[in-house]
């Protein structure tokens, strides 16, 4: 599900952007995913249904979302890690004052949901029906003609999986 994502759109109110780049994490057989010791009151939603937005807080200061996708009780998610801004830039700026550049903006987990006005308020919004302001659509762009596939970023365990896909060539993306 996490190449399949590329190209779409996340929007949060006015604020959308092109997923750009993405980390899958697969529940209690990926010891990276925070459903890997199984339900908590913090990851709850990522043994919900499909379609919705996990959110989580990490490091004590910043907000990160994922789009659940497995089965209801599989604990599947995948991370967002960065978005090509598309509209909304307007709110975006005054939300992330340090960013310079519009590649900036988005390009991060943390950053993607500091310029959306993500937070745990979000946490199961419904990703498909928009119940909650967020929603991922399908706006008609094409899917990415080039993805590279590579090792997620910022884990220890199960870094040698090949579990994270970004656009190529896209500036947007967090890392290369």
């Amino acid at each position: 599900m996490a190449p399949a994502l590329l190209h779409k759109v996340l929007a949060v109110g006015p604020c959308r952007g092109l997923i750009v780049e993405v980390e899958a994490y697969c529940g209690g057989a990926d010891p990276a995913s925070h459903a890997f010791r199984g339900p908590t009151r913090r990851n709850a939603t990522m043994f919900g249904p499909p379609g919705h937005l996990y959110v989580y807080f990490t490091y004590g200061m910043h907000w990160c979302a994922n789009a659940v996708c497995g089965d209801e009780g599989e604990g599947l998610a995948v991370l967002l890690r960065a978005l090509r801004p598309v509209a909304g830039t307007e709110e975006m700026w005054p939300r992330r004052p340090a960013a310079k550049r519009e590649r900036d903006l988005c390009s991060g987990p943390a950053r993607l949901c500091q310029a959306l006005g993500l937070d745990g308020s979000h946490d199961g919004d419904d990703l498909v029906t928009g119940a909650g302001g967020t929603t991922v659509v399908d706006d008609g762009v094409a899917p990415p003609a080039d993805v590279v596939c590579t090792t997620r970023v910022g884990i220890t365990a199960a870094a040698e999986e090949p579990w994270r896909w970004y656009v190529a060539g896209d500036p947007h993306v967090s890392r290369r």
